[in-house]
């Protein structure tokens, strides 16, 4: 069977055509700077990669062009729609409703819809990919894959906050963890890379990316992460602020004149490395200008790579100690100037770079030198696969 996934983020779209026997990806490609001014880069297996400037105001247009390659005459894969047997869909969102992957009926695409809220960013993109793949492929099944399901084992104490406890008890107001899949698949394979088994080891795993998110992973099991309620917890993001002093809010809606939902918008889309630097949410545009001398541009790339230190430290004693830490996603396998500047705060962990091996883009390696008690990896995630293997368990059960 062919599984066909989406992966909606905030700004990006990627996408894979698995065959689900083989586990081999057939084609794949990245819708990015959706909201900007947007590019398709599509590579069918065996055959060039293509790059395109394309216009995306919204991610319904991403995935119309994912589809109008995926079946072209010339670069295609597939002759028609129909040879797909399955869309998995990455779904950021479950609440509490969800602990694991489920079919999108429409109930449970009207509950989905109900945690909209929890993260404004993400989910209504997932259900307009949902839409769109419904409305061109109305009889092939849909599977939603949580982000929020890997995180479902952490702990009371780590996922409970320090308010009146009747906020949980009525309204579920916790800690859920977001960018599961990922942190799932790249623990799972760091514990390979250290020869050890994941249900054995200590493990820090940093998704960096215009969305970033850290997992700390004892025994094959998520014990804590950085965010929270929603998306906009923990490390400073691309548009994201991260963590603040919730005062902030009711000081800046007080000066400002703005409502408590006009400041939230701010902080989940004008803040973060964008707010800091008044230039972009794009990592590549900040590394440009800062290169170029611009301060602010500088400060944006220090202020996250500061904070991306701290959570780590602040796992290594939650777990009371580490074995391995992982970079993953698209600051994380690409940017070597961000992977330095963090391991430069956990010296104290014995972790010194190779400063030539730090020179890799995109691909596994071990940055580390051989004799350092904690190894530090580059391991490219593929959460594609991860959420094809789980629409196939998915379908198996239905």
């Amino acid at each position: 069977m062919k599984v066909l996934v989406i992966n909606c983020g905030s700004s990006s779209l990627k996408f894979q055509l698995i065959d689900s026997i083989t586990e081999a990806c057939e084609a794949s490609g990245l819708c990015e700077r959706i909201g900007l001014d947007g590019s398709l880069t599509y590579k069918p297996t065996g055959k060039d990669k293509m790059k395109l400037d394309l216009p995306m105001p919204t991610h319904t247009e991403a995935i119309q062009y994912v589809i109008q390659y995926l079946i072209d005459a010339t670069v295609g894969v597939v002759k028609s729609l129909d040879e797909i047997g399955a869309v998995g869909h990455r779904i950021v969102h479950g609440g509490e409703k969800f602990t694991t992957s489920a079919l999108l009926t429409d109930e449970v695409l009207a509950a989905i819809e109900e945690c909209n809220d929890l993260a404004p960013l993400h989910n209504p993109a997932n259900l307009i990919g949902v839409e769109a793949c419904v409305t061109l492929m109305p009889n092939t099944p849909m599977v939603g894959v949580f982000d929020t399901a890997f995180h479902q084992s952490m702990p009371a104490e780590a996922y409970t906050y320090g308010l009146p406890y009747e906020y949980y008890e009525k309204y579920k107001v916790r800690r859920y963890g977001f960018h599961g899949t990922s942190h799932s698949y790249v623990g799972k394979r760091l514990a390979d890379l250290i020869g050890r088994p994941d249900d054995y080891a200590k493990l820090i795993v940093c998704h960096l990316g215009n969305g970033s998110s850290i997992s700390a992973i004892k025994n094959g099991q998520s014990v804590d992460t950085s965010m929270g309620l929603t998306p906009l917890e923990g490390l400073v993001m691309g548009t994201r602020s991260g963590d603040i002093d919730p005062a902030i809010i009711d000081f800046i809606a007080a000066k400002e004149e703005m409502t408590v939902s006009q400041v939230t918008d701010v902080l989940n889309k004008k803040s973060g490395v964008f707010g800091v630097s008044g230039i972009s949410s794009d990592f590549r545009d900040i590394k440009h200008e800062a290169q170029k001398g611009n301060k602010r541009a500088q400060l944006s790339r220090d202020v996250f790579c500061y904070r991306v230190a701290k959570y780590i430290g602040s796992y290594v004693a939650a777990m009371n100690g580490v074995d391995a830490i992982a970079f993953t996603a698209g600051v994380g396998e690409n940017d070597y100037y961000v992977r330095a500047k963090v391991c430069e705060y956990l010296g104290y962990l014995g972790i010194y770079i190779d400063a030539e091996a730090n020179l890799v883009r995109g691909e596994e390696r071990e940055i580390t030198y051989p004799d350092c008690p904690t190894r530090v990896f580059v391991v490219p995630t593929n959460e594609e696969l991860a959420i094809a293997r789980e629409t196939v368990e998915v379908l198996a059960k239905n």
